[in-house]
């Protein structure tokens, strides 16, 4: 396997010039977010209109997605959840956007605090506390309809993460947070039909970013939480992009908790028409898989400034990996999702 370098903490993120004090990679967040330390442009006050923050939870079920996100991109909020339906194919989304991120709240640690956006009858909040997270969403006329959700995601101490640093050119940075397979326990209620969450069933993620990029960036994710045939919990981590990876790739397997980190992955795919079948192979022979679509989410922003497509696949897995002490793991119909995403913000 390639060099996947471990960062060592606790450390800042940042110096006081605004350098990355390390790159790589670890298993939880051991780097303080220092972002106040930032100095990628001359004239410091126009920083925070190019610093990207966000809180991105999904839940995973047989028959159902559901994300919920409170992000703030500098020059906007942008507040979002979206529903799908497997089996009908049922697809609703929508988004709240507050001026240069006006009532977004995030936390500058992955590990504690509360993110939220609330106003009127409107809440969307989550909360770190010791042992589990909960989120929290009130948002009556979601869709036509109403979305409400409640629930818990457990995350004992020693449950691991994909936790990196990519230095970006110009003194730019990517830090980043994620969290596979998190039981989930509580309900989601969506145009009067209430969807309970049950720790056997649904499995939660996790996507905790902070960083600065190029005005134009470009990347692929891919990802998933469900069960082996054994009932083991078992994740996927898989991405490549934007920044300089040299010191450590994000892509990983999640088995019961523990991580099991690969070095790079190749992907195959057409992005001339993304539900053409997916593969992900790791050159050193430890993941081969195979990504078979059965529903697209586009999503497209044009906001002046911003401007972003995202093709967001969801199907589902087949093929193999092998874990860190030499277990080959089937993986047989896990529902995920890989993702193509361009973006200019």
């Amino acid at each position: 396997m390639d060099e996947q370098r471990m960062l060592k903490g606790p450390a800042k993120l940042l110096d006081a010039d605004g350098n990355l004090t390390q790159a790589g990679w670890a298993p939880f967040p051991v780097l303080d977010c220092n972002l106040e330390d930032s100095h990628f442009y001359t004239l410091k006050a126009f920083q925070k209109m190019r610093i990207k923050i966000w809180d991105y939870y999904a839940i995973t079920t047989p028959d159902h997605f559901f994300s919920f996100t409170v992000s703030n991109i500098g020059y906007l909020g942008m507040i979002f959840a979206y529903v799908i339906d497997f089996k009908t194919g049922e697809y609703k989304e929508q988004t709240v956007s507050t001026l240069l991120g006006s009532g977004v709240n995030l936390p500058r640690a992955a590990t504690a605090g509360k993110t939220s956006y609330e106003k009127g009858d409107f809440k969307m909040v989550f909360e770190a506390l010791p042992g589990k997270r909960t989120v929290s969403v009130r948002w009556p006329g979601f869709a036509g309809s109403a979305l409400n959700a409640e629930f818990t995601l457990a995350q004992p101490p020693d449950h691991e993460s994909m936790t990196i640093v990519i230095p970006i050119r110009g003194k730019r940075f990517y830090y980043n947070h994620k969290l596979n397979c998190l039981p989930a326990t509580g309900w989601v209620d969506y145009a009067g039909q209430r969807f309970e969450l049950t720790p056997e069933t649904a499995l939660g993620n996790l996507d905790w970013g902070r960083g600065v990029w190029e005005y134009a960036s470009h990347w692929v994710w891919a990802s998933a939480s469900g069960f082996l045939a054994d009932k083991r919990r078992i994740g996927l981590n898989l991405g490549y992009g934007f920044g300089d990876t040299s010191a450590a790739s994000e892509n990983c397997v999640i088995l019961e908790g523990k991580v099991h980190k690969l070095g790079k992955v190749d992907f195959t795919f057409d992005p001339s028409d993304y539900k053409k079948p997916w593969r992900m192979v790791s050159p050193d022979g430890r993941l081969e898989l195979v990504f078979t679509p059965f529903f697209e989410r586009v999503a497209k922003t044009d906001a002046l400034v911003i401007k972003s497509e995202v093709h967001q696949m969801f199907g589902r897995y087949n093929g193999w990996a092998i874990t860190d002490a030499g277990e080959k793991l089937e993986i047989k119909d896990l529902i995920g999702w890989a993702e193509e995403h361009y973006a200019k913000w």
